[in-house]
């Protein structure tokens, strides 16, 4: 019961409208602005990199989204009056193993899956490895991409896959407003100019795979765990001059970038693999319910929590 976890805090309308009102302002304002500006994102991206380098710009575009994720804590905390465990997990604490068995299972599949296909096209990367510019990278990566990560799993696979079900009461609507929206926000990325509108097919399933983890596992422990390595781990082995994050990585990707199966296959083949072990893994069942069932109201989820208590579950 992950979403009915939102009545633990004190409920209203407004509040849950005041943060993603507020990430869509931001969001809808960094896509105008990329349309209508003369100079292309990675022109720009360039610019700035050649100005203040790769790990300074790095830092900049991580802070303001490591911050958010302080911003989410402290207005559930402070206006809600909720507790970040329960924004976190159904259960009766944050189950930390999940975090970093997805974190290492996802991890060490994108190490071999970029290996892989560094062996078979080597013509398509530059051996990018410089020692002091990697380690500031790494110490930068890990202190700030986590935070990024997680905002972005506490904002849409939490609160609002939170309140979003507590108003509608049920599960499949939050799990399709949350990934459309998570997808949406990406629209200002430069992989969309380069890639075009196709790359929101991985956006978005990347957003709808998170909110299945989340539903399915009643928490935000592999969803955390996952996104994590997905960024870090892509942000250490390999760059281009034409994504998000533009680092001092091992590898440089140096082909055209085009719209190709790295797009798809995530999407439609990788994920229900990962799905599948998971499930495997924690048992899951139902999966019907879990995913499209009704959210019980806030009486019959009191009632159901007094019993668990009681009987010691």
């Amino acid at each position: 019961m992950y979403i009915e976890q939102g009545y633990k805090g004190n409920l209203g309308m407004w509040k849950y409208l005041i943060l993603p009102l507020g990430l869509l302002a931001v969001g809808i304002f960094n896509y105008i602005s990329t349309q209508l500006s003369p100079v292309s994102v990675d022109v720009m991206m360039q610019d700035l990199i050649q100005k203040l380098g790769s790990s300074t710009v790095l830092v900049i575009l991580l802070a303001p989204l490591a911050f958010g994720l302080f911003v989410v804590w402290g207005w559930v905390k402070l206006i809600h009056g909720q507790s970040i465990t329960s924004l976190t997990t159904s259960r009766k604490k944050v189950d930390w193993q999940r975090i970093f068995f997805a974190f290492f299972l996802w991890g060490l599949l994108t190490i071999a899956i970029i290996g892989i296909d560094i062996a078979l096209s080597p013509e398509s990367y530059l051996f990018n490895f410089r020692p002091i510019p990697f380690v500031i990278l790494l110490i930068i990566g890990v202190l700030l991409i986590p935070l990024q990560t997680s905002f972005e799993e506490y904002m849409f696979r939490g609160y609002m896959m939170q309140g979003i079900g507590l108003a509608v009461k049920n599960r499949w609507v939050p799990l399709l407003v949350t990934s459309v929206f998570f997808g949406a926000m990406h629209l200002g990325n430069p992989e969309v100019g380069k890639l075009g509108y196709g790359i929101m097919v991985y956006y978005i399933g990347t957003g709808l795979f998170l909110g299945i983890l989340t539903l399915m596992d009643e928490g935000l422990e592999l969803a955390l765990g996952f996104h994590a390595a997905n960024n870090l781990i892509g942000a250490l082995l390999v760059t281009a001059d034409w994504t998000a994050f533009q680092t001092d990585s091992i590898y440089r990707d140096v082909s055209q970038p085009e719209l190709g199966w790295d797009v798809f296959v995530p999407v439609l083949v990788i994920y229900p693999i990962l799905l599948f072990v998971f499930s495997k893994k924690y048992g899951w069942n139902n999966w019907k319910e879990r995913l499209t069932g009704k959210v019980v109201s806030k009486e019959t989820f009191i009632e159901l929590t007094t019993k668990e208590i009681g009987t010691g579950a």
